[in-house]
């Protein structure tokens, strides 16, 4: 039986970074060192605990998220290591979405990076406290305070400096910690489990009661107590200053910053002490809100037991055939064998197993509390972002959003034996990832699969050979397109027919305008009731929003269009709701043709670090793919190319870098937004 933690001693914290800066390598020293594991598993060796899935250990990161449990000085705290790679992101987003702090990791070398500050925004989105270590202090080009600088500048964090290194690159040796004025050098014969704790050397003294100094003045800025304190000469302690730095932490208003080597084995016990003290527990941040499905009010969720059942299904995952959901417990409790109400779905589920997770292993136990995160096993029709809930209390919390795929390849089955495994295979493969999307297109009788970018596409076709033994010829990339208007237009429809001895009848005007970009498509009415019947509204805008899911051009969904209902007419006793959504769709389909159509294409914000040497060739490149240069900067010897691109450009850019740079350039891309498509897809 697990020992149940108060509420008040437990933590949900994500660990969150740039690819490589070193999340999982922590989360296994965090494992070894509260005795979660007994050897550390290395990230290069393909041995991390959190990594588990072949691919990961194949390719060196992280590409599900993964959750496991230790313990603390008293505390319990449940981790979720997020992937880096941008086409994961989904990944990231879901787990943020039912975590109360965050360790945002940096890189002492790289900085912040372009993956770094999409995940510390994701967090922003959410408001969950973060705290940040600078890892890496150990290799050659470290600069902490560089690092520092860059996430005030970058990310607009109010960085709170609680450590200093003790040296830099190869003569890192351990921190000097602010808090108790003290240095601590870790011994490497124990793998960094034990470290001195001594008095500071006499050359850095002066640099640590500076640092110490900043560090009291930004508490005191923001809290009276340390301020009256401070201008009355009091000498503040560390005991007066982690209250007042964990309310601020929580609050929003300060980031405590923290320094190591975790490959090295330095600096991660400090962290975790920072992850107790200033870290919120379920019961510090906000409750969250749901809405009462049945009348539409807005109810608070209290983090108690004695609550009725609140939860969220924030991940699904198939396992040996079976549907494993990954919960968040925000009020209430679960039990094995409860039957619980799914409202987003309006079906009732059945609880066989609860399991306490570790990575790929689990812990049956016989009950979920407020605040845990656990794997739920027997929920049929439960997805990612559904809530779960008590039936006599009925609640909708708020679900997760998934993106839209942006690049897209057509498989087919090798062998006819192929052909029957591969279509539940993909809906598998589908249940488990928000942003994965299979469609089959009729036209040329092909499986289409779409996802965030072309490793996200690779794995997910590495996971049906291997984990479903399924052979698939898989086609080129192609990019997703959308269709929008250029100018606004109208489009009118009559829809008079006789079907099973039934006349229906609808006539509907439409007009079809141009929104600014990114807004998404909007339905608006504009008749009095008088001049059609608000019974029918709904089944105009049924067969326009239907309408817009497949464009005029190249059958591509169309966005950022307004549809306004400008006029209609009905007979009292043969209009129907099918004539009026048929007529909608009819009117919608002429003012696309009326309203000059054109492709929008996804554009990629590219960054590209590579040796001064190659830039003159670099730019060159990125100019003849018709790329727009938006910035460039320069680190130490690495320069920092920033563009927007065509996705359609970017295929197989990796190479190219590769070959105009002899190895040296490396890039990331993440996607930016939809615009005006230049050239027509090829493959049309």
């Amino acid at each position: 039986m697990q020992k149940a933690f108060p509420i008040s001693k437990i933590r949900n914290i994500g660990i969150i970074a740039h690819i490589d800066a070193g999340k999982t390598t922590i989360t296994e020293r965090i494992l070894y060192y509260t005795g979660r594991s007994y050897k550390m598993g290395e990230v290069h060796d393909g041995e991390a605990v959190m990594d588990w899935m072949p691919d990961e250990q194949e390719r060196g990161i992280t590409i599900t998220s993964a959750v496991t449990t230790c313990h603390w000085k008293g505390a319990e705290i449940h981790i979720i290591d997020t992937p880096g790679h941008v086409d994961f992101t989904i990944e990231v987003e879901r787990s943020l979405r039912v975590l109360d702090g965050a360790i945002g990791v940096f890189c002492a070398v790289g900085g912040v990076q372009p993956q770094s500050e999409t995940v510390w925004h994701q967090a922003d989105k959410y408001h969950v406290p973060k705290i940040a270590f600078v890892n890496k202090l150990d290799r050659v080009g470290a600069d902490f305070f560089g690092t520092v600088r860059m996430m005030r500048d970058r990310l607009g964090a109010n960085c709170l400096v609680m450590q200093i290194p003790v040296g830099i690159e190869e003569s890192f040796q351990g921190i000097i910690d602010l808090l108790s004025m003290k240095q601590l050098i870790w011994d490497e014969e124990t793998l960094g489990a034990t470290f001195r704790v001594t008095d500071i050397p006499e050359s850095l003294m002066e640099t640590a009661i500076d640092y110490r100094e900043k560090l009291v003045e930004s508490v005191a800025e923001i809290d009276d107590q340390i301020m009256e304190a401070y201008l009355a000469e009091t000498p503040i302690t560390s005991e007066m200053l982690v209250p007042s730095i964990r309310k601020a932490t929580i609050g929003l208003r300060l980031v405590p910053t923290f320094c190591g080597a975790a490959l090295r084995n330095r600096g991660v016990q400090p962290l975790l002490d920072g992850i107790v003290d200033f870290l919120p527990s379920p019961l510090d941040v906000p409750p969250v809100e749901g809405v009462d499905p049945g009348t539409g009010q807005v109810k608070k969720v209290l983090p108690s037991e004695r609550a009725p059942l609140a939860a969220l299904v924030f991940k699904v995952m198939m396992d040996q055939g079976r549907r494993l959901n990954y919960v968040r417990v925000y009020s209430g409790r679960i039990n094995t064998g409860d039957q619980i109400l799914n409202p987003t779905k309006q079906t009732k589920e059945k609880v066989a197993r609860i399991l306490a997770m570790h990575a790929n292993k689990r812990q049956r136990i016989s009950e979920a509390r407020v605040g845990n995160i656990v794997g739920v096993v027997g929920l049929k029709a439960s997805d990612t972002g559904d809530t779960l809930c008590d039936p006599s209390n009925p609640i909708l919390l708020e679900p997760i959003h998934a993106y839209a795929p942006v690049i897209s390849v057509a498989v087919e089955p090798k062998t006819h034996a192929d052909q029957e495994k591969i279509e539940l295979a993909l809906s598998k493969l589908e249940a488990e990832d928000p942003t994965f999307h299979v469609k089959y297109d009729e036209d040329t009788g092909q499986m289409i699969i779409s996802g965030m970018g072309e490793l996200h596409l690779e794995i997910l076709v590495g996971r049906l050979k291997r984990e479903f033994h399924t052979q698939v010829n898989v086609g080129k990339p192609h990019v997703v397109y959308k269709e929008t208007v250029e100018q606004a237009a109208q489009g009118s429809a009559v829809f008079e027919k006789e079907i099973g001895g039934i006349r229906h009848f609808g006539e509907v005007l439409l007009e079809l305008s141009p929104r600014e970009r990114g807004k998404g498509n909007w339905f608006v009415n504009t008749l009095p009731d008088e001049s059609l019947p608000a019974e029918f509204v709904p089944a105009v805008e049924q067969g326009a929003v239907e309408s817009l899911e497949t464009g005029v051009l190249q059958g591509y969904p169309v966005v950022d269009v307004e549809v306004a209902l400008i006029g209609g007419t009905y007979k009292e006793s043969f209009s129907t709701h099918l004539a009026f959504k048929v007529a909608a769709a009819m009117a919608c389909k002429e003012g696309l043709q009326k309203g000059r159509p054109f492709l929008l294409e996804p554009i990629m914000a590219v960054e590209i670090l590579i040796p001064g040497a190659f830039m003159g060739d670099v730019i060159g490149d990125i100019n003849a793919r018709g790329g727009k240069i938006e910035h460039l900067e320069r680190s130490g010897e690495i320069q920092i190319i920033k563009a927007t691109v065509a996705l359609s450009k970017m295929f197989g850019y990796s190479t190219a870098l590769r070959s105009a740079t002899q190895g040296r350039g490396t890039f990331t891309m993440h996607f930016s937004q939809y615009d005006h498509a230049l050239e027509p897809p090829k493959f049309l």
